[in-house]
């Protein structure tokens, strides 16, 4: 138990959980992005098979379509960088928890995969969600998804919510510090078991053109922004 976050927690429940309803109430809540989940950059077969699985950026919120999403976004940016034919899948579902998206994984049929890139972690922060069932739906997600890809699961890490300015303080501030709990969850899986799990970090999305109208989620130049930086990691390719 991490007694200094939840006392502080405790104490500021009367504001917190105004800010928080406050918040919901105000914000746009956009819709998930519309079209093909999937498609490939380059002809043929495709030489490597991204697959990008979790909550609202994997659901493509902020953008009209999935081709202008994360998945298709990194993708072609692998395409352009390599010259190989990638071919890419997205599954996300807004506003969804690690434990329920096991859950949602398990109604789907999703194709082999060179690599999955999991997006999670704001709805499990602001949900509260223990750190010790974070970890373990994680594992439980590592088997879940063995069929499909025996590369490590590449881990996004937790977006800064205390740089969310759509959210006000002190709301956000406990949500970013929240937030880093897990996210060092993360860190720590993927260097105890880098044959499982592998790490990296979230392109701090901070200038107001990059965030879509409801001032959270990426917009369509933000997942382009998003997609940049991860493809200048090492995929394998």
């Amino acid at each position: 138990m991490h007694a200094p976050f939840w006392l502080t927690t405790a104490l500021l429940s009367p504001v917190l959980l105004y800010q928080g309803k406050r918040a919901r109430r105000t914000t746009p809540r956009l819709p998930e992005a519309s079209g093909a989940k999937s498609g490939q950059y380059g002809d043929g077969t495709p030489e490597f098979r991204l697959l990008v699985i979790g909550e609202s950026t994997a659901a493509g919120v902020g953008v009209a379509t999935h081709n202008d999403g994360l998945a298709s976004q990194l993708a072609l940016r692998l395409h352009k960088r390599t010259g190989k034919t990638i071919g890419w899948q997205t599954f996300g579902v807004n506003g969804i928890r690690l434990g329920n998206l096991l859950q949602a994984l398990a109604a789907e049929n999703l194709p082999p995969a060179d690599s999955i890139l999991l997006s999670m972690g704001v709805n499990d922060t602001t949900g509260f969600t223990t750190r010790a069932q974070f970890r373990q739906h994680l594992k439980t997600l590592r088997h879940a998804v063995s069929a499909l890809s025996q590369a490590p699961i590449t881990l996004l890490s937790v977006p800064p919510m205390e740089k969310f300015t759509a959210l006000p303080s002190p709301l956000r501030h406990v949500m970013g510090w929240r937030a880093r709990q897990l996210d060092r969850i993360y860190q720590k899986l993927a260097a105890q078991a880098p044959n499982d799990f592998r790490y990296l970090n979230y392109p701090t999305v901070e200038d107001p053109t990059l965030l879509a109208s409801d001032g959270y989620h990426p917009s369509q130049r933000g997942y382009q922004f998003i997609a940049e930086a991860l493809a200048e990691q090492d995929w394998g390719l």
